[in-house]
């Protein structure tokens, strides 16, 4: 799943109607002899600023290139998952389409992607992005995707709670065991405030539950992806956590189900101390739900063992022709991949915007591209980046570990184990983990 969010440099959050017109095209000529190509993922009119960014970034693209039509198509989320198998299928993908990273092996499988390989030469900045990245777009051999951003999980907290609770902020917990007590001292402060707050709907339960194992040096499904592995003492570890923490130590609240805006908007009213997310949450906390940058900060995963990575990038619809795979490349390296500039990347419009720079994302490039992206950013960072200090540290000595094959099938599995931990105190943890095992095996044999 994606953390949440459109870009790294979220100012404003918006939801807009997936339209589901035919987008895909063979007709890549345009009057006069130019390129055309449909591209998606454009802010919505409700993300107002990243709106004009994004259509800023077009129209220079196109002063640059005058043989290159672009036309966007805007959306939130970028992709549905609901209807994007059907769009793929119905031949209404654009030209240049969003993927999370979970889709690329699926998208390829099924025959619905173009083969980048003999063109990738041409993306300038291909060589420059981290080759974990690279290799998620990569199967048997071939290039089929460019990723654009990258995510990590963490744990967001309150560090005006944690004071008030008598909690050093500077020294968040580091082992689940730290996260029970902790949650424990700010829930006794009463007055409705949450210790700790977990998703259990709409999939996002079994994202978390995923998260949590991996944390604890877990995993869902076997190296061969072929069997579950959450019946497992790690798995029944993460259960019994959080069951603990609801019913024991009544610091998770009584209101469960929640998915991550009634999360949000807890934190954003001062009322929770803790939750697991990746830094982007941080802006929408600000922004939209009223907390402020210095009261907010992040730590790495509980646990010590790893954290679930994340990220999206561009792949391109099995029917473009080379012309539009070309114009496509150009103007992914144009929007999202040159350091310190475009969309993603132009920090010093940001700042101006007064959008966050400086908030503790994985990196996309090495070597000197990357010393040049994040030498841009510090010049422009507005944000307090120390509160970010234990998350960057603390990251270093994880393992950083991708969402499982199926995922969202799988989630929906493990959705309904931690909403049963969660709603139900006498929850049979031992028979929900088989019981999910035994579906989750299924879907890995059904492919």
């Amino acid at each position: 799943m994606r953390s949440n969010g459109i870009r790294r440099t979220l100012v404003a959050l918006g939801v807009g109607a997936l339209t589901l017109t035919a987008c895909g095209s063979n007709d890549d000529e345009a009057a006069g002899g130019t390129t055309r190509i449909t591209v998606n993922c454009m802010p919505p009119k409700s993300a107002e600023v990243d709106r004009r960014f994004f259509e800023e970034d077009v129209a220079a693209f196109e002063k640059e290139n005058p043989d290159i039509d672009v036309v966007p198509h805007d959306a939130f989320p970028c992709q549905d998952p609901k209807t994007f198998d059907a769009k793929l299928a119905g031949g209404q993908m654009e030209d240049v389409f969003y993927t999370y990273f979970t889709d690329a092996r699926h998208v390829v499988d099924i025959g619905q992607a173009a083969d980048l390989t003999p063109y990738v030469k041409e993306l300038k900045s291909y060589g420059t992005i981290q080759r974990q990245l690279r290799d998620i777009y990569t199967v048997d051999g071939k290039v089929y995707g460019i990723p654009r951003t990258g995510y990590s999980m963490g744990l967001i907290y309150n560090r005006a709670l944690f004071e008030k609770a008598g909690l050093d902020p500077d020294r968040p917990p580091t082992t689940w065991a730290g996260v029970r007590d902790a949650a424990k001292r700010i829930a006794a402060l009463g007055d409705g405030t949450v210790g700790y707050a977990d998703y259990s709907a709409q999939n996002q339960g079994g994202w978390h539950f995923t998260a949590e194992l991996y944390s604890r040096g877990g995993d869902v499904v076997s190296p061969d992806g072929k069997k579950a592995t959450v019946d497992t003492p790690e798995g029944r570890a993460v259960l019994q956590t959080l069951h603990d923490m609801r019913w024991k130590d009544d610091s998770m609240g009584s209101r469960q189900l929640l998915v991550i805006n009634d999360v949000q908007q807890m934190m954003g009213a001062g009322r929770l101390g803790m939750y697991l997310a990746a830094p982007d949450n941080i802006p929408i906390l600000v922004k939209e739900k009223g907390a402020k940058y210095q009261d907010i900060a992040i730590a790495p995963m509980p646990g010590g063992n790893g954290t679930l990575i994340g990220g999206d990038g561009y792949m391109f619809g099995k029917k473009a022709s080379p012309e539009q795979i070309r114009a496509g490349l150009k103007w992914l390296d144009h929007m999202f991949l040159t350091p310190g500039d475009g969309f993603l990347g132009d920090y010093a419009r940001a700042k101006k915007n007064d959008a966050p720079v400086g908030l503790p994302e994985p990196r996309l490039f090495t070597g000197a591209a990357d010393e040049k992206d994040q030498q841009v950013k510090k010049a422009n960072a507005n944000v307090p980046v120390e509160n970010y200090r234990a998350f960057l540290d603390g990251n270093q000595r994880l393992e950083m570990k991708i969402e499982p094959p199926h995922a969202q099938q799988l989630y929906s599995v493990l959705d309904g184990v931690v909403s049963a931990v969660l709603t139900k105190e006498d929850a049979d943890i031992d028979r929900l983990l088989k019981d999910a095992s035994g579906k989750i095996d299924g879907i890995l044999a059904r492919g």
